[in-house]
């Protein structure tokens, strides 16, 4: 997903690995989007949603649980779209 994502000149994407990881790379840098793959158990899932919800209410959260670099695509340009249309997530 980073590859396909880092493929748009537009976008940067960062990768971790564990729920820890994520958390402090979220707490220590700006980000408009973050993207979840595939295979997360569920709590991890809900720990990182409401970690990064504590730190940013505005975060956009795309479940991105595979089908391809279109649908990735698509999904992250409707999330973007959505936040500058004020429509919630």
């Amino acid at each position: 997903m980073v590859r396909l994502v880092n493929s748009n000149p537009d976008w940067e994407c960062l990768g971790v690995q564990t729920d820890d990881e994520a958390i402090a790379v979220f707490s220590a840098r700006p980000f408009d989007l973050v993207l979840l793959g595939g295979g997360i158990e569920n709590e991890s899932e809900a720990l990182l949603c409401n970690a990064f919800r504590a730190h940013n209410p505005n975060i956009i959260i795309i479940q991105h649980y595979g089908g391809g670099s279109g649908l990735l695509t698509a999904e992250i340009y409707e999330g973007l779209r959505g936040a500058t249309l004020g429509r919630p997530l």
